[in-house]
């Protein structure tokens, strides 16, 4: 499918490495779409709702900073972000091998070499990858994603959510599951409000201190016991009907 002109904002975001943008945006509408990564729909709004509304949230980065990208995808966010900001060292987590393959791809045709594609669930790389920031785009609700991006968060690092209208609702909604995360109090940020008609959402939240190890293994025996007591029902019910 024919790629999108880049609007006037995506210049101001991306500066001189507008090219590279640009390019991305090509793959994504060719081969992003026949490998089922990117709908045929969303094509013509390749900039506005994906490429350039991710890329806005640069301005949550330090200079230099190392970032995971959990569920990455079609590269979204973790590839527009290492074009716009080619400081960042920039991670990308996805479990499924044509997902990561034509991450690869797409790695070294843009040759992205600050970017390093990880295969995996976050939960199954915890341990091997890891950095001071942790992102992730429409991915789940805010506490399920947490507790997938906390294992890869160092001490002391921030969690930048991407998420929609509903990032203050859902955070004062998940706050007591967050707490237990370790997650302080969440702030919801805007970004690119100068260049997008509706700015971008994303809720950060610095881990403060992580569950201890009595704490995590009181939750392992609940969660133990839970399932016992369901199995133990389950049996009950079916010799009862029997």
């Amino acid at each position: 499918m024919t790629a999108p002109a880049a609007p006037s904002g995506a210049a101001v975001v991306f500066g001189d490495r507008l090219g590279l943008a640009e390019r991305f945006v090509a793959i994504l509408a060719d081969t992003g779409v026949t490998h089922g990564l990117i709908g045929p729909r969303e094509v013509p709004r390749l900039w506005e709702r994906h490429v350039l509304n991710c890329a806005v949230i640069e301005d949550a980065f330090p200079e230099n900073a190392s970032l995971v990208d959990v569920g990455s995808g079609a590269g979204l966010p973790g590839v527009a972000l290492a074009i716009s900001r080619p400081d960042l060292r920039v991670h990308l987590v996805e479990p499924m091998l044509r997902r990561t393959t034509w991450l690869e791809g797409v790695v070294e045709e843009l040759g992205l070499e600050s970017v390093t594609v990880h295969r995996g669930r976050a939960e199954e790389l915890a341990g091997s990858v890891s950095a001071p920031w942790v992102t992730a785009r429409a991915v789940a609700r805010l506490d399920k994603l947490a507790r997938w991006c906390v294992p890869l968060l160092e001490d002391g690092g921030t969690l930048v959510a991407m998420k929609g209208r509903s990032a203050a609702d859902e955070l004062a909604e998940d706050a007591a599951s967050l707490a237990r995360l370790g997650l302080g109090v969440g702030v919801v940020t805007e970004h690119g409000g100068s260049v997008l008609e509706e700015p971008v959402l994303t809720v950060d939240l610095r881990l403060e201190a992580r569950p201890s190890g009595r704490q995590r293994a009181g939750r392992s025996r609940r969660s133990a016991r839970a399932r016992r007591g369901t199995a133990a029902g389950s049996s009950g019910s079916a010799a009862t009907g029997g």
